[in-house]
């Protein structure tokens, strides 16, 4: 970390405060006793929520298992469950993410898709970059013949506020390799996980 990281570094007091001044603006009085120990819980919770910038999503693809008998057919993933926030609005995504890619050589432990889900979700974020960053992070490091990711999300900024829609998702995509140039690999994912071309 430089001194310039360092300067900018916010601590665990200002970030309480800043909790606190958050809920005076609401009509609160942050000294109430219900509230005394609220901006402590927000900042741990913040910790926890946000934790993907702490972590590199492609340190969890560098080990990789060649030993699978000549195996070159589709590995699919899906129904990884994620929790995110919008960077808009600050607001919860609950979703599903699925993964699918075709090995050229070498595979990964599925458990490792699921984290590199769970780093770019532990993050503000929007669902269309969260899906290519997905996407681009196993293309990068595990060099596949192609990768294919669905990414379902409800957007609590849409149903808790401003049009109130509930009931409401959103699907982005992003196919790379094979899964975008050929229709019948990419049609075969998308049966795979349920979703109709």
């Amino acid at each position: 970390m430089s001194a310039d990281d360092k300067a900018d570094e916010v601590t665990q007091a200002q970030a309480e405060d800043a909790v606190r001044v958050l809920l005076r603006w609401a009509g609160e009085d942050p000294a109430r006793e219900g509230l005394l120990d609220t901006p402590k819980r927000v900042a741990k919770a913040y910790g926890d929520w946000f934790s993907g910038y702490r972590i590199d999503p492609r340190e969890y693809l560098e080990r990789t298992f060649k030993e699978v008998a000549g195996y070159d057919e589709m590995i699919v993933l899906r129904d990884i469950e994620f929790e995110s926030h919008c960077e808009h609005h600050m607001a919860p995504i609950i979703g599903k993410a699925h993964i699918g890619y075709l090995p050229s050589g070498k595979v990964v432990g599925i458990s490792k898709l699921a984290r590199v889900v769970e780093a770019y979700a532990r993050r503000f974020q929007v669902q269309e970059k969260m899906t290519a960053q997905i996407a681009g992070c196993i293309q990068d490091v595990l060099q596949p013949r192609g990768v294919g990711v669905v990414v379902v999300g409800a957007h609590e900024c849409m149903t808790t506020r401003g049009i109130h829609k509930r009931g409401v998702s959103m699907v982005t995509s992003k196919m790379l390799g094979d899964f975008r140039e050929d229709a019948r690999t990419r049609a075969e994912f998308l049966r795979f996980i349920n979703v109709s071309p």
